[in-house]
């Protein structure tokens, strides 16, 4: 008569279906306790029964009914707890150099895991239900993860779903030392994340080793959405990895030209991670932001009070390494981070270093134009490439034609202004009474030509 009355949502429907399940499996598994007692054929505690002796399979028939998800053939060959809580050990032969023979030669390689992880980390979810009916641990680590970590790592979300209501732990740790959580590493993950924060997984537990918690993780892959739920739930931003980096370092130094890392990065700010806090090598925030190339976020830095100044443990500043990205990083316009730097205070570089900016003219103009004059150095001269001089002759030949002659009283007086404003320079010039015009020449903007 419900049925008829109310029109459950498929959701509704399939997790009374669960909830009906698990309370069978529970029945099941009670009775089974007490027949296990009251038995006096068997003289094993249910300790003991835990530490038997696991059946190993390599049947192929077994590995194709698991790793196709043929349900029919799992029904078949798996019943009861043995045959459910059995070793899986497949074989594959990978390349391993041999010092003795001096060459690459193929290798077997046996791995071992148990039935329920198979069906879990491929999305199996009839196939998992059946193994967990039959009596499969839940949280066994045989091969060095639990079904649950398979699941999160392969965003198998009906999967983690259904564990976790048959029992799951969601803290289970693996035999690196990390959580469930600390796997849901894809943009798809973000349902499992959200299944396992429900189901009491801890948001700041660190993994053993790295001691970087699911924020870290989620940073610096740039999961903005995951980085946005686990704040939400209380993820604290000033943690530190083994190597003392932040959440925010963590983003910044996984950073790639796209928004997703960016929007990470902004998240965490507004949640007060500290901008200028160093992590591995003194790197802070926008040393690693530079080093990736990325203007967009590293002005985001520095409008939250990033240093455009300090150095590294190797002595690098923020610029160094934008000028290290200019070799690194591809089809990129470092314009835009050159004149972010030096509108935050950052100092002009020496001239040797414009060499490393010759082949990018939007880029070297601006370098140029933080000068009082074109400083002699034939070595950025030297370095263009002939066809993009020919391309770009109108400005090579301007920068030329003005080494170590004056610039003009306007250039000068830019420069003075500039000075006076030092690092609020960028924030302050739209606040001052002038024309837009005059007031894109004051930020540096490319004009084409050195004056």
């Amino acid at each position: 008569m419900a049925g008829e009355s109310f029109p459950f949502t498929s959701s509704t429907l399939r997790a009374l279906r669960l909830q009906r399940e698990w309370l069978e499996w529970e029945d099941r598994r009670r009775a089974a306790a007490q027949r296990s007692r009251g038995s006096h054929r068997s003289l094993l505690s249910p300790q003991t029964r835990l530490l038997r002796p696991r059946r190993s399979c390599r049947d192929p028939a077994v590995h194709s009914a698991l790793f196709s998800g043929d349900l029919q053939q799992v029904q078949a060959l798996f019943q009861g707890e043995e045959a459910a809580n059995m070793i899986v050990e497949t074989v594959s032969n990978q390349l391993a150099w041999s010092a003795e023979q001096g060459f690459w030669v193929l290798t077997p390689k046996t791995k071992q895991t148990v039935p329920l992880t198979i069906a879990a980390a491929r999305g199996y979810t009839d196939c998992a239900r059946h193994l967990i009916l039959q009596g499969a641990e839940l949280d066994t680590r045989i091969g060095g993860r639990a079904a649950l970590h398979e699941a999160c790592a392969r965003a198998q979300a009906d999967c983690v779903r259904l564990l976790l209501t048959f029992g799951a732990k969601a803290n289970v740790l693996s035999e690196e030392g990390m959580t469930p959580l600390h796997l849901c590493t894809d943009p798809e993950s973000l349902q499992c994340a959200r299944l396992l924060l429900e189901a009491g997984a801890t948001v700041n537990l660190a993994s053993q080793e790295s001691q970087a918690t699911a924020l870290h993780v989620a940073a610096a892959r740039g999961l903005d959405r995951h980085v946005a739920l686990y704040l939400e739930r209380g993820a604290a931003v000033d943690l530190r990895t083994s190597q003392g980096e932040t959440a925010l370092n963590a983003a910044c130094a996984g950073a790639e030209a796209g928004p997703r890392h960016e929007a990470a990065a902004r998240m965490l700010l507004e949640a007060g991670a500290d901008p200028r806090a160093a992590g591995r090598k003194r790197h802070t925030p926008l040393h690693n932001a530079c080093a990736n190339g990325c203007a967009g976020l590293a002005e985001l830095l520095l409008r939250h009070g990033a240093s455009a100044t300090v150095s590294n443990g190797a002595g690098h500043t923020p610029m160094d390494c934008a000028l290290q990205a200019v070799q690194d990083v591809q089809n990129w316009e470092p314009e835009a981070l050159f004149s972010a730097l030096l509108d935050y205070g950052a100092k002009p570089i020496h001239p040797e270093m414009l060499k490393y900016c010759a082949n990018f003219p939007r880029a070297l103009e601006v370098l140029l134009n933080a000068y009082p004059c074109v400083p002699s150095c034939d070595t950025w001269v030297e370095a263009v490439l002939p066809e993009l001089w020919q391309e770009h002759e109108a400005f090579y030949s301007s920068a030329l034609g003005m080494v170590n002659q004056p610039r003009r009283l306007q250039h000068l007086a830019r420069l003075a202004v500039r000075a006076q404003l030092g690092s609020c320079c960028r924030r302050a010039t739209p606040q001052l009474p002038l024309p837009p015009l005059l007031r894109d020449y004051l930020l540096l903007c490319v004009e084409g030509r050195i004056q």
